[in-house]
């Protein structure tokens, strides 16, 4: 969604809340404040789904029929939701952090290292029946008119990410998606997507005690503190003894007993389980990089690729580790060999783009980041771009790569000023 588009929203939404509007929730049956039309819904979270999909790690392309199964679960459940006639799609994301999210009109993620968490497919069920509700109920919907999250500074360009950090923040559209799917939702939406999600599972005839065991491990794992959830399911889906105790009474009321799936779940996850020593060697390195223990981090991205040579993840990881290293050359083959296993991913083509830079390949450089921002439009990309746009000698396109990279914040911006001002006497 780009600028214009941000501000027509905006538009839209404030002259909505100049003549009122309510509806009917889809799911509950209550009243509710509708300043968003079912085809903007559908709309929004069809344009971003992607892109968020992308700032959350990319699809999980080396086990294809793992995101087969979870699309029919899915579907399973979305047929029996009370939007069943919603443009439902499910994907598993590349992502150790334990996760599932929902945009508006039902598209609805899950990541690898959720799944990894779950002991059966009646759990599976539980997850993705809590994330139909959440679009159904239009939750996310609810959520950005009670805090007005299209505003101004979210239309612009409001993020940045760096040449050399190690995990950034996006910019544009895809910060709009992102904010929409890891925003914390209220308690009373939580509950409602539980009780709902329940209901759900009874009637695709899965034995709802599965999402009671559901929450009653993430409620154990949140009083560990343990650091991936919190940083992942946690945030956005607080866990909570009511909401135990809630589930519980629910399926007392309704009758526990069905399908679980076990035996399937376990056929199904067999692959992923067995690669998980690359992703935890990958994720090693990533923490060690972090701690710019570089020659450590290479040893545990090597091992990473090692174990699992078609994970375009680990080479783009070991690219990074190259550039640290001022190995700018053999970084180039790593980006490249990411960009050739998974050429969609705006982060392979970034960095891609950002080392051929450094090597004076120009167009290289360019054709990469002008790839990369058509996905996901990051300052750093019209930063660079603008700075080739210099040395080749073409002054309009470098004001106005340098003009956007200016409406982010932090240093990027602030180079991106400077140098439209020099560009500009």
């Amino acid at each position: 969604m780009n600028l214009s588009a941000f501000k027509t929203s905006l538009f839209a939404i404030v002259l909505a809340v100049t003549l009122g509007g309510c509806t009917v929730n889809p799911v509950t049956g209550e009243q509710q404040l509708s300043l968003i039309g079912e085809d903007q819904e559908l709309a929004m979270g069809a344009e971003q789904y992607v892109p968020t999909q992308q700032t959350q790690g990319g699809q999980f392309y080396v086990d294809p029929e793992l995101t087969l199964y979870v699309r029919e679960v899915g579907e399973k459940m979305a047929a029996v939701s009370d939007r069943p006639d919603l443009p439902y799609e499910f994907v598993v994301l590349n992502s150790s952090v334990p996760n599932a999210w929902a945009l508006p009109g039902g598209k609805i993620a899950i990541n690898r290292g959720l799944l990894t968490k779950l002991d059966d497919e009646a759990q599976l069920a539980s997850v993705l029946g809590h994330e139909i509700v959440h679009a159904a109920a239009r939750h996310s919907v609810q959520r950005m008119q009670k805090t007005m999250l299209i505003s101004a500074g979210v239309a612009g360009l409001g993020f940045a990410l760096s040449d050399n950090e190690w995990a950034g923040l996006i910019m544009g559209g895809a910060a709009f998606g992102a904010q929409l799917a890891l925003a914390q939702y209220s308690q009373s939406d939580e509950l409602e997507s539980d009780h709902y999600g329940i209901l759900y599972m009874k009637e695709a005839g899965y034995d709802p005690t599965a999402a009671v065991e559901l929450q009653q491990i993430f409620l154990e794992l949140s009083e560990g503190q343990q650091s991936g959830f919190i940083n992942g399911l946690f945030a956005t889906h607080p866990p909570s003894a009511e909401r135990v105790e809630e589930n519980r009474q629910l399926v007392q009321k309704i009758g526990a007993g069905g399908y679980r799936g076990k035996e399937v779940f376990d056929r199904k996850m067999a692959k992923l389980r067995s690669l998980q020593p690359a992703y935890d060697a990958h994720d090693k390195a990533l923490e060690l990089a972090a701690k710019d223990n570089l020659d450590a981090a290479l040893d545990k991205v090597n091992e990473a690729i090692r174990l699992l040579p078609r994970e375009a993840m680990f080479y783009s990881l070991r690219g990074r580790i190259y550039q640290g290293l001022k190995q700018e050359e053999k970084a180039a083959a790593d980006f490249e060999k990411a960009v050739g296993l998974y050429p969609e991913m705006f982060t392979y083509r970034l960095y891609n783009g950002l080392n051929a830079l450094q090597l004076n390949n120009l167009a290289k450089a360019r054709e990469n980041l002008i790839k990369a921002n058509q996905t996901v439009p990051t300052s750093i990309a019209f930063l660079r771009l603008g700075d080739i746009a210099v040395r080749q000698n073409n002054r309009n396109d470098a004001i106005a790569y340098y003009s956007k990279a200016a409406e982010a914040g932090g240093d990027v911006a602030e180079e991106a000023k400077r140098k439209l001002a020099a560009l500009m006497q």
